[in-house]
């Protein structure tokens, strides 16, 4: 605002005393002051109020005068109520500097003044800044210029002080202001995506407010341009795939425009959610092809081709062909008839992005394809040394989910599961189909697995534990049941804890003395209970087959 607008609002009681060539000047804020030496809590551009407290003779009024016009201070109120009428040698010392001087009535508090001022100017610069999103979302949706979200939230930071930052659904940070100030570290990221995700799953309309610390935050829904708040049939349909711009303030008394700015810089996001979108589609596509030559059992040559395609375009400059590692995930609800495999591709996108990697440009080097509700990743991993294998490099399942796990678990709200199945590293076209039924496998084993965020990995499959819980139920209950309900009624008649032992036993790998130890008895009693269990059940604990199934009743039963 300027400051013939100042003087042309009675309500204020201003009065000028000096300066009137200089009234088109901009007023960016205000301060009440009685230090002799204000300078240092100055900006520049503000309007500086002072009840002359600091004055004690008439050579005061030069070095005060001076200090503020060195700050960029575009003008000095005065008021009358401390010595009556304004003095002459502040009058002169402002007239010698070229400062507009003000004289406020003694009926007129300073606060008055100041909240006047503050709303005017945050108005205005609230007014600038929608111009300038609006400019910038033209620019964005005809083509790159614009330079991207970072632009507008710098111009949040700088216009309205507003720290924001643009979040993934799993937490990671897209973009944030390039401003300096401290960052938005990776714990609140995470605890942020998670109070998102739990408030949209109950249908609460943006912004959802949550407090951190000593934070507030308001976090806004970014939403594909076209899509209202309530278009989607489900809101599961997009809540583990969607955006959020997360704001360092509290939301809840804003006014409307303002409230309605912050929209706008969300449907900017938006826009550039959907460019990054369309740049995936070229490895999407890629992946699409790959996946239907393998399950169509084509030609290892005829893979290989698309894989000399797709390895310059996900990992442009490298030299060496790379190893693949296939990655499976499913996103599965309670009630079922939901289209979830677009969901899961976007899901699994972000997954394999490393949540320490800010900005979208990490994604590019990933390629998901979806089949039904099924999203299959293929992705490249540079080729090791000679001296490796590369059974150790790559991928590891659940350091997959470490980042992931609760903003997930708050987006799913107990009614649906995300389950991930990751393969071993394979080097070569004929590795692929194994690797993909690897993953497969794996996905399935982290499914029969309770949680509603899982995953496994092909270190796993080696072990024939994990087989267990593919057994249907019955027959799981009829196989514990006949080895071990004999041993658990003969405990409960006689105390003799022949179950414990037996598990103590089969621990030791059949060693009577370390069982023996383990177990505080004499060996004589040991061997009294073995030989009573094999009694009971009528098998041979001396025999490898009858070790191993009393080893899978125990971890069935």
């Amino acid at each position: 605002m300027r400051l013939r607008a100042l003087l042309d609002t009675d309500a204020l009681g201003l009065r000028l005393l000096g300066g009137e060539d200089e009234l088109d000047r901009t007023v960016r804020g205000v301060m009440t002051t009685d230090l002799r030496d204000p300078s240092r809590y100055l900006a520049g551009g503000e309007l500086v109020l002072t009840g002359l407290a600091w004055r004690r003779d008439a050579a005061d009024s030069e070095p005060f005068v001076r200090l503020l016009v060195q700050a960029g201070v575009v003008a000095l109120a005065a008021g009358e109520a401390e010595l009556g009428n304004v003095p002459d040698d502040l009058v002169a010392a402002c007239e010698r500097h070229h400062l507009p001087l003000f004289a406020v009535h003694e009926s007129v508090a300073f606060a008055t003044i100041t909240e006047h001022v503050v709303r005017q100017v945050s108005g205005e610069r609230a007014g600038d800044l929608a111009a300038v999103v609006d400019r910038h979302r033209r620019m964005m949706t005809s083509g790159p210029a614009g330079g991207g979200p970072d632009v507008v939230l710098d111009l949040l930071g700088s216009d309205l002080d507003l720290r924001a930052w643009v979040l993934s659904p799993v937490g990671r940070l897209i973009a944030g202001p390039k401003v300096a100030g401290p960052g938005l570290p990776a714990d609140i990221c995470g605890k942020l995506a998670a109070e998102h995700l739990a408030a949209a799953r109950t249908g609460r309309r943006g912004p959802h407010r949550v407090t951190l610390g000593p934070s507030t935050y308001s976090l806004f829904p970014v939403r594909p341009p076209g899509r209202s708040t309530g278009a989607a049939r489900d809101v599961r349909e997009t809540v583990l795939s969607d955006w959020l711009l997360a704001v360092e303030a509290d939301a809840g008394d804003w006014p409307e425009g303002r409230l309605d700015l912050l929209q706008g810089v969300t449907q900017l996001i938006a826009v550039e959610r959907d460019r990054r979108d369309a740049a995936r589609t070229v490895r999407r596509r890629l992946a699409q092809e790959v996946l239907e030559l393998v399950q169509s059992g084509a030609a290892p040559a005829e893979i290989a081709a698309r894989l000399r395609v797709a390895a310059p375009v996900l990992l442009p400059g490298l030299g060496a062909a790379p190893h693949w590692q296939v990655v499976v995930a499913k996103v599965e609800w309670q009630d079922g008839g939901l289209e979830c495999g677009p969901v899961a591709q976007s899901l699994l996108e972000e997954i394999l992005v490393d949540p320490l990697a800010a900005g979208p440009e990490p994604s590019d080097r990933i390629a998901v394809a979806h089949t039904g509700d099924e999203a299959i990743a293929l992705v490249p991993l540079p080729a090791v040394s000679a001296e490796h294998d590369g059974s150790e490099a790559g991928i590891l399942a659940e350091a997959l989910l470490e980042s992931v796990r609760d903003p997930l678990s708050a987006g799913l709200d107990g009614d649906g599961r995300v389950t991930l199945g990751v393969s071993a590293t394979v080097h070569s076209a004929e590795g692929l189909r194994g690797a993909l039924e690897e993953a497969r496998h794996a996905r399935r084993v982290a499914a029969a697995r309770p949680g509603g965020v899982c995953a496994a990995g092909h270190q796993e499959l080696a072990s024939h534990v994990l087989l267990l819980p593919f057994v249907p139920d019955d027959v799981r209950r009829a196989f514990t049941a006949r080895l071990l309900d004999p041993l658990r009624d003969y405990d409960r008649r006689h105390r003799a804890e022949l179950i414990p032992t037996l598990e103590a036993f089969l621990d030791c790998d059949g060693s009577w003395t370390r069982c023996a130890t383990r177990l505080h008895l004499h060996v004589n009693t040991l061997r009294y209970r073995v030989g009573r269990i094999e009694q009971l059940t009528s098998r041979d604990l001396s025999r490898l087959e009858d070790k191993l199934d009393f080893f899978l009743a125990l971890r069935m039963s």
